[in-house]
């Protein structure tokens, strides 16, 4: 199985973003973390890691992974909110996406507990740090094994 993993705008500042709501760890640190869990509890995964703080960028990589990967994880940042053509990337592309963030995006500021991805993605999971993309690869994993 293969999962893509994409991270927004701002998403390459983490460490040093405003530590007190996102935590200390870099992107990097995040990535290795996930890399090293899923070689010990899920060999038959391969994970795959982009970021970009472009919109397009974003929406190719998601139109790419058509035929290439079997389920994608998204931290959309502030894209999450209104990015209408991220939603109708989403929507097109028939492949399985769960919507991820750091932190509670319901507790949080107004503009930020709207999503106009989660309609289109099979679930949401935030607040739990980088434990969330950890949970959606779960889920994405219970989900493929469920489909075989």
């Amino acid at each position: 199985m293969k999962i893509l993993i994409i991270n927004g705008p701002n998403l390459n500042l983490l460490g040093i973003r405003e530590p007190e709501k996102y935590g200390n760890d870099s992107l990097d640190n995040i990535n290795a973390y996930l890399s090293a869990d899923v070689l010990i509890n899920h060999p038959d995964i391969e994970l795959s890691f982009y970021q970009s703080n472009h919109e397009g960028e974003i929406l190719d990589k998601i139109h790419g992974a058509r035929g290439e990967f079997d389920g994608i994880i998204i931290n959309a940042g502030a894209y999450t909110h209104y990015s209408y053509a991220l939603r109708d990337a989403i929507a097109a592309i028939l492949l399985p996406v769960i919507e991820v963030h750091l932190t509670n995006i319901h507790s949080r500021e107004d503009f930020r507990k709207t999503s106009v991805l989660s309609a289109v993605c099979l679930g949401s999971i935030n607040g739990f740090g980088k434990y969330s993309y950890r949970l959606a690869i779960e889920a994405l994993a219970l989900r493929f094994k469920e489909l075989k």
